[in-house]
């Protein structure tokens, strides 16, 4: 029988939740990248995290990976709450965006200690008690729902007129984007089998190279016959399997290299210039699509075309249409009643409030 382990470090809690809990490589890849943030900067960790070729990274995991799990108590997690958001500027929309990625980074990180973990670690690892993360009190919820500000047929027109011959794999994200909601890890490897062109779909499926963060992003997207029929015309002038072309090759990396980064940079550029604001331009493409189908359909389509695990999702940021919906059975009444008074429609008054 293993002996528990005790006194454990950040790295040996974090191997020991790989090892027995079973969880999705990128959910849990996700909830540790929010720890190490926060164990980074509680304790000042020095270091270059985003040199994934030189060393650089490695080294500081190394470091964060170093600390051991007991010095992370609730009240170095509230102090670094505190530091995270009067860290912002002071204007409403950057105290919003802190307090939006604040709860993010804490909600992930205490996911590490749900208690689905924690029974798989029983027996495994004697953990701290308080656990980090148990007095953490989220900012006031901010509203997420989703308001546009872009004139999106005008920058569909204006795609098709700049993008589409000069720099067609850019045009071609844009509509996996806007026009099919495609999220940017399954347009970098979206495949040119997922096309359903007799149904007029995209097929988001496991392959090779690509699995979802959850089951619920596997499915299929209806899409319009008029957007099927330009990537069929591309179809011809590939030369491999990707849908969008690149010189990089699939990688199996741990964070999120791109394969098309050179084209999401190019594409987030030109977005930019175009008025689309915010920190990831083409996820805003996404936004813009879910939006449409709302608008045209109500929050339960909309949910569906996006993939999300439930709708409740959906309505964090999109807003229901609430159209108008009767239950269609006054068409069974033969007659009104004798007794009602009919509406004088030359009346002037109720002319005006019709």
């Amino acid at each position: 029988m293993t002996e528990k382990k005790t006194d454990v470090s950040v790295g040996e809690f974090l191997d020991a939740v790989r090892a027995n809990c079973k969880m999705e490589n990128g959910t849990r890849t996700g909830y540790e990248t929010c720890l190490r943030r926060i164990v980074s900067d509680i304790f000042k960790i020095s270091g270059d995290r985003y040199d994934y070729k030189a060393g650089g990274r490695d080294a500081w995991i190394a470091k964060v990976h170093a600390v051991k799990l007991a010095k992370l108590t609730p009240e170095k997690v509230q102090q670094w709450q505190i530091a995270f958001l009067n860290g912002a500027k002071s204007d409403p929309l950057s105290q919003r965006r802190a307090k939006t990625s604040c709860n993010t980074t804490l909600r992930q990180a205490k996911s590490l200690f749900s208690t689905h973990v924690l029974c798989s670690l029983d027996g495994v690892v004697e953990l701290p008690s308080p656990l980090p993360f148990s007095k953490v009190k989220y900012c006031e919820r901010q509203s997420l729902k989703y308001q546009s500000d872009v004139d999106i047929d005008q920058l569909i027109q204006d795609a098709e007129s700049e993008l589409a011959e000069s720099a067609p794999e850019q045009y071609k994200i844009f509509l996996l984007g806007c026009m099919a909601g495609l999220r940017r890890r399954e347009i970098d490897l979206l495949e040119w089998s997922s096309f359903k062109w007799d149904t007029n779909e995209i097929q988001i499926k496991r392959t090779k190279y690509f699995e979802a963060k959850t089951e619920d992003s596997y499915g299929v997207v209806q899409v319009d016959p008029e957007l099927m029929s330009v990537f069929r015309g591309y179809r011809p002038r590939t030369t491999g399997d990707f849908v969008i072309e690149s010189d990089l090759e699939p990688s199996s990396a741990k964070w999120n290299r791109y394969r098309c980064q050179t084209h999401f940079r190019a594409l987030a550029a030109w977005l930019r210039e175009r008025g689309v604001e915010g920190d990831k331009p083409i996820h805003v493409l996404r936004k813009e699509f879910g939006s449409r189908i709302n608008e045209l359909g109500d929050i339960h389509a909309a949910s569906m075309a996006l993939r999300h695990a439930d709708i409740g999702i959906t309505a964090q940021f999109y807003a229901d249409g609430r159209k108008r919906v009767t239950t269609d059975f006054g068409r069974l009444l033969k007659s009104a009643p004798a007794n009602v008074v009919s509406i004088d429609r030359s009346d002037a008054n109720v002319q005006e409030a019709i």
